[in-house]
Parts: structure tokens; C-alpha cells; sequence
């Protein structure tokens, strides 16, 4: 038995719990920078937060100038803003651009340079300014994770920053924030966190001795990120289509967020594979949200992984509610299809010509999904530039068979 779990310091979850915002930042001195975006600035809930934190003694400044898939320039223009007002901490406010904004304004903030200088993992020295995470969103998981995903433009594909110090200091996780998400964008966020449980259940194992975890951020399948994991699936399955259809159920909405925190667990300690590196390249062609791409691409990563993990594939059915078919063998195949069809309920398409992506640009997205090591080596099954356009293929048809 091996597990390893590194989370904020504090998670605080359930409805009214921003309410608490103002109380928890003051703990952590009494300057502040908010990392918002535009849209999240005007909404009466996130001024009614501002208000709150101002009462409890703090000093506010906003940056609401957050820009999806998190540009370099963003940052120096949120890093330039913190200069100016010398925060104690860092409140994120938002989606996942957001939270993993203020992740890399505090560690630069700290200790300075450039976020090319951290890209990679356990870069980060030492401690950096404290990150209160506030979600808007039921996807990403980014308030409990060590990773920030940034754009590059000297780098084709999109880059991390992963040190467990990138860890935020507490989460506070209120499903009524949520009540706001679009359908869409409540769909796109829930399979995202949906790959996320998937695939840090179905995770290598690895067996590489007690200082694992001094050596990898994200160490493989355990059992505590598996805890975590199937809980997140049988969540987040349960809630994601009710939630797309009426927004306005709190009790759905509740369940969602709270998957998608668990789903952020599990990868933040075991990590994600195949699927992820993949949607890097894809995303770069097709200008798709990551998470359209992750899930488009799950159900052929999954029966490209099969003959490895076919009884977690099992028990990945059974948390979604599928009945019981016999043998191990029978559930672990119901299990890609109910991933499948929950995806098509919710308008993932279910294939990369869908997403606009050309079949000809498949060796070169095979070559560019390897460069992501961390992801290609946490794989259950061995990834090489061949099985990648495989699975490209399978998924720009739609054709599992190619995979069998």
C-alpha cells in the first residue's frame, strides 16, 4: 500500500462559504491582490466579496484583466500590478486562467524572474506569497493543484509550472458561484474534471522507492488519489448532465464542484496521461478549449489502454451507475461507452475532425504529444510516436476498432 496527498492547508466547501473570504485573507496580512476577468468583476456576488474582505481591514486591489490560456503578457501585467500594491497574499477569483494566474503572479512576485526560468517541475525554491483560491467554474481542480498552465508564444504547445509550492494556501469552494456558469461551459469544465478522475484512477503504477515523491510531482496511481478519484466519477457522472440542463439546481451544482475539487486531488498527486498530452497539439490546431479536446479524446484513449487497466475500467462503470454485466471484461468495455454517451449528452463531439482538426497534421500532433514527458510516462500502457497517431486516427474517424 502506497498513497501520497499534498493539498492546500485548508478546503472549505458548501454553499455561503465565500462568506468566510474576508476573515481568511485577513489572516494572511493586510494588503491584497484579487485576480479576476472582466465579466467576474461586474457580478454583484464578486463585488459583494471585494466588500467583505475590505471589512475585515484589508486593503483590495483588483486585476480583472485575466485572458483565457493565460498569455506571458498577462502575466507581466498582473506581476506589474502587484509591485504596485504589495500584497500579503493573492486572492483567485475565477475559472481555471484565474487561479493558475495568481499561482504565477505569487511566485514571481516572490521570487522573481521569468516563468520560463520555473517551467518544468520542482523548480520553485521555497515558499511563495499565499494564493487564496475561490472557483467560479467545476473543472480544472487548479484551487488544490500544483500545476499552472500558461501560453507561450516562443513554445508551440501550451507549458506547466509544477512544484507542490504552487499548492494554494486554502480553497474555498462555493458551489453558488457556480449557479452562473453557462450550459456550455458547465459541460466543457465537467468532462474536463471527469478525464481528470479517469485518468489518475487508470494512472501508472509506479514501484520506485520511499523517496518517490521528492522526485516526481505527480507520482502515479495510489491509494489515496484513488480514493479520491472514483469518489470524483461517480460525482461528477451522476450531476453533469442535470447541471447542463438546469443550472439553477444547487444540489447538482453542489456535486459538480465537489467532484471536479476531488478530481483535482487525484492528479494533483497521481497526474494525468494520454489523453492530456494529446490535447496539447490538438488544442494548438484547433484553437478548442482544453477541455472539448481531453474529452473528445478519452473514450479511444481508454480502449487504447484497455488491455492495462480493464478492471479499474470496470470498476469506472460501476461508480457511473452502470449495471452489472457479467465479468470484468463486459463492465470495463460498459465503461467506454457510458463515457461516451454522457460526453455526446452534453455536446462533446465525438471526433477530432469535429473539432476542426486535419488528418493530415496527425504525425506531426503524435510528435508534439511525447514532448510532454510527464504526461507520456504516467500512461498505463507505453506511448511511442506510433500508438499516438493510432489514437489520433481512431479519434479523427471515430473508428475504436483501429484500436483494437
Amino acid at each position: 500500500m502506497f498513497g501520497t496527498f499534498r493539498s492546500p492547508n485548508a478546503v472549505y466547501f458548501g454553499a455561503g462559504q465565500r462568506a468566510m473570504l474576508g476573515r481568511v485573507v485577513s489572516s494572511f496580512g493586510r494588503r491584497t491582490l484579487i485576480c479576476t476577468d472582466e465579466r467576474l468583476a461586474a457580478d454583484p456576488m464578486f463585488r459583494a466579496m471585494v466588500e467583505d474582505i475590505g471589512a475585515a481591514g484589508v486593503d483590495v486591489s483588483v486585476f480583472s484583466r485575466t485572458i483565457p490560456d493565460l498569455p506571458l503578457g498577462c502575466i507581466d501585467e498582473a506581476l506589474a500590478h502587484a509591485r504596485s500594491a504589495k500584497p500579503d497574499s493573492i486572492v483567485a477569483i475565477g475559472g481555471g486562467s484565474c487561479l493558475d494566474l495568481a499561482k504565477t503572479t505569487a511566485l514571481i512576485h516572490t521570487l522573481g524572474g521569468r516563468p520560463q526560468d520555473y517551467y518544468g517541475e520542482f523548480k520553485v525554491a521555497k515558499a511563495v506569497l499565499p494564493v487564496i483560491a475561490v472557483p467560479t467554474t467545476s473543472g480544472t481542480g487548479s484551487e488544490v493543484t500544483p500545476v499552472a498552465v500558461l501560453s507561450d508564444p516562443d513554445k508551440t504547445l501550451k507549458v506547466g509550472i509544477s512544484d507542490p509550492r504552487l499548492i494554494p494556501a486554502v480553497a474555498i469552494c462555493d458551489p453558488e458561484l457556480t449557479l452562473s456558469c453557462p450550459a456550455s461551459l458547465t459541460a466543457v469544465a465537467g468532462a474536463d474534471a471527469l478525464t481528470h478522475g479517469i485518468e489518475s484512477f487508470t494512472a501508472i503504477r509506479r514501484n520506485e522507492g520511499a523517496d518517490l515523491p521528492l522526485e516526481r510531482v505527480f507520482v502515479g496511481k495510489n491509494i489515496i488519489s484513488d480514493h479520491h478519484a472514483l469518489e470524483s466519477i461517480r460525482l461528477i457522472s451522476g450531476a453533469l448532465v442535470g447541471a447542463v440542463e438546469d443550472g439553477s439546481r444547487l444540489d447538482l451544482r453542489s456535486q459538480l464542484m465537489f467532484g471536479a475539487m476531488l478530481a483535482g486531488h487525484a492528479f494533483a498527486n497521481a497526474g494525468n496521461a494520454a489523453a492530456h498530452a494529446l490535447q496539447y497539439p490538438v488544442g494548438a490546431l484547433t484553437h478548442t478549449a482544453h477541455g472539448v479536446g481531453v474529452a473528445a479524446l478519452m473514450p479511444y484513449v481508454m480502449r487504447f489502454n484497455l488491455p492495462a487497466r480493464r478492471d479499474e475500467y470496470a470498476q469506472v462503470a460501476a461508480a457511473m451507475g452502470v449495471p452489472p454485466k457479467g465479468d470484468a471484461k463486459a463492465m470495463a468495455e460498459a465503461s467506454i461507452d457510458a463515457v461516451t454517451a454522457l460526453f455526446a449528452a452534453v455536446g462533446i463531439p465525438r471526433t477530432l475532425a469535429e473539432l476542426g482538426f486535419q488528418e493530415g497534421r496527425i504525425g506531426w500532433a503524435a510528435e508534439q504529444a511525447m514532448t510532454a514527458a510527464r504526461l507520456v510516462q504516467n500512461n498505463p500502457m507505453p506511448l511511442d510516436v506510433e500508438s499516438m497517431k493510432t489514437i489520433l486516427q481512431a479519434a479523427y474517424h471515430g473508428d475504436p476498432r483501429l484500436l483494437s
